[in-house]
């Protein structure tokens, strides 16, 4: 199991990475960071999206069926 990351684990993970990375490429990971999980949650809650529109679309006939049957 994963243990809870507090403040400062968080802080010491930044200072690894700017003495691994260094000043000058630190904000070029990062925005490359932030970029791919804007992507990733874009993609993410699209498909979401499209599992609850196929899911309505499958439960019309049904809701339908079920109203006329009544």
């Amino acid at each position: 199991m994963i243990p809870n990351i507090g403040p400062l684990e968080i802080g010491i993970v930044l200072l690894i990475a700017l003495i691994v990375f260094g000043p000058r490429k630190l904000p070029e990971l990062g925005k490359s960071v932030g970029s791919g999980l804007r992507e990733f949650r874009e993609s993410v809650s699209g498909a979401s999206e499209e599992n609850v529109d196929s899911t309505q679309e499958k439960l019309e006939p049904t809701e339908n069926k079920v109203e006329s049957a009544r």
